[in-house]
């Protein structure tokens, strides 16, 4: 929820990326941005129009010329007043523009400080405010749509159906509570556990699309293990679509984990080609087959990669939680060759069955191309939908006794509440925001 303890500093950050580019923006904001303005510039320049300007240090000297822009409070970004330089982006020229500002009275700015006040001021809610962070490091097409989605305010829009919802269903609540020997306690009672079906549906259908989302935030880990010589690396290869690791036909030449990010429909993986899983003497080798277990224990998906015709088979330690798929690699040395029951045969040389692997991986993730609008969900955002729906499912359990029914249906408004920062603490806000880069 939006606060009014919103610090009055006026801050300053180098907004753009450090390195040197064409154009280079230092972002002020705060109640003193017009002696800011006034003492690099010379004046305040009308609101919301570009206007050529030559920059100044405290002593008068030119630092730059280049673009000032003015946003009033009210109708800026953090909702104080703004003042944007765009000048050269070389970092001698920001980092001397950065330094007048300091002069003139601002502070450096903390990580996520203008998103922190746009919070504060009520122009983002906390899940629009995550959204800023994620379309920034987005990895895919696809995430980027979906924090695009979250920015404009989807995810908060459906957060905010599902409290409506609970607020009707608690106000009915209330007044069973109040009137609990009512001739109407009958017809309250359906309507109450319609409601409360309704809504229980609802929210399943967000936090499915939440789950789906989340995928193209943090990405899926796919390892790939196997016996030596049974071709993952080939298959690491055609998954990736260049040659990024090194095939022999020699067994145990993969020695350590090789990582390669790739994209499967808009989702974002991260591939690994481990060490061959045998026994060795060979010390390298076996450091190899450790560092294959450690992979294996951070795995969400693991391929376990057989040769078909062969008769080596493992059985790799798995967490609990990876999901398992069996691919029989090179059947196009073996015609007419049928994969045993929810195993899947590949030929990395040909690409055979590939199609299919890329989507049994999709599967495995969770991810479904259903064509909804999905939600670039964070852990906390699915923490606190999983609370909303267990109290939901505790509440149906109570629905004769209405205390407990209302408690239930209290922590999970409250659940719901810290997504968009309605019940949300300032450790909380701290700790998001510390996450972001300085000058956002």
């Amino acid at each position: 929820m939006p606060s009014d303890e919103v610090s009055r500093d006026t801050i300053a950050a180098i907004a753009t990326p450090a390195g040197r580019g064409g154009i280079g923006i230092v972002r002020i904001s705060g109640p003193g941005v017009a002696r800011v303005a006034q003492a690099l510039l010379g004046r305040l320049p009308a609101p919301r129009g570009a206007q050529f300007a030559r920059f100044q240090d405290a002593h008068g000297e030119a630092i730059d010329e280049g673009l000032a822009l003015y946003f009033p409070a009210g109708a800026s970004y953090t909702g104080e007043d703004v003042l944007e330089l765009h000048g050269h982006g070389g970092p001698v020229v920001m980092n001397a523009l950065l330094a007048a500002c300091l002069d003139a009275g601002a502070r450096l700015a903390e990580p996520g400080e203008f998103t922190r006040r746009a919070f504060l001021e009520g122009r983002l809610d906390l899940a629009q405010a995550e959204a800023v962070a994620d379309l920034i490091d987005a990895a895919s097409r696809e995430a980027a749509r979906s924090a695009l989605r979250s920015l404009t305010g989807e995810f908060s829009a459906a957060i905010d159906a599902l409290q409506r919802q609970m607020v009707e269903l608690r106000a009915l609540t209330e007044a069973q509570l109040d009137f609990p020997e009512d001739e109407l306690d009958e017809v309250h009672r359906h309507d109450t556990s319609q409601r409360l079906g309704t809504m229980r549906a609802a929210l399943d259908e967000v936090l499915a699309r939440s789950r789906q989302g989340s995928l193209l935030r943090s990405g899926v880990h796919v390892v790939l293990v196997g016996p030596p010589n049974v071709g993952k690396s080939s298959l690491l290869n055609r998954l990736a679509g260049e040659e990024r690791a090194i095939v022999t036909p020699v067994p145990g030449t993969t020695r350590d984990a090789l990582r390669e990010p790739i994209q499967i429909e808009g989702v974002a993986l991260v591939l690994v080609d481990t060490a061959g899983l045998r026994d060795s003497a060979d010390q390298i080798e076996r450091l190899g087959m450790a560092r294959t277990h450690e992979e294996l224990g951070r795995a969400d998906i693991v391929i376990v990669v057989h040769e078909t015709g062969s008769r080596d088979a493992i059985t790799p330690p798995l967490a609990a939680e990876a999901a398992r798929i069996d691919v029989y690699n090179k059947i196009d040395l073996h015609p007419g060759f049928r994969a045993p029951a929810g195993a899947l045969g590949v030929s990395a040389k040909t690409e055979e069955g590939l199609p299919e692997l890329r989507q049994a991986i999709l599967r495995a993730a969770g991810w479904s191309a259903s064509g909804e609008t999905v939600f670039l969900a964070r852990e906390r955002h699915l923490r606190a939908l999983a609370a909303a729906s267990v109290h939901l499912a505790n509440a149906a359990q109570q629905e004769t006794r209405w205390e407990l029914f209302a408690e239930e249906l209290r922590l999970a408004h409250q659940a719901l509440g810290t997504i968009t920062g309605e019940f949300t603490s300032d450790d909380l806000l701290g700790e998001i925001f510390s996450r972001f880069c300085i000058g956002k």
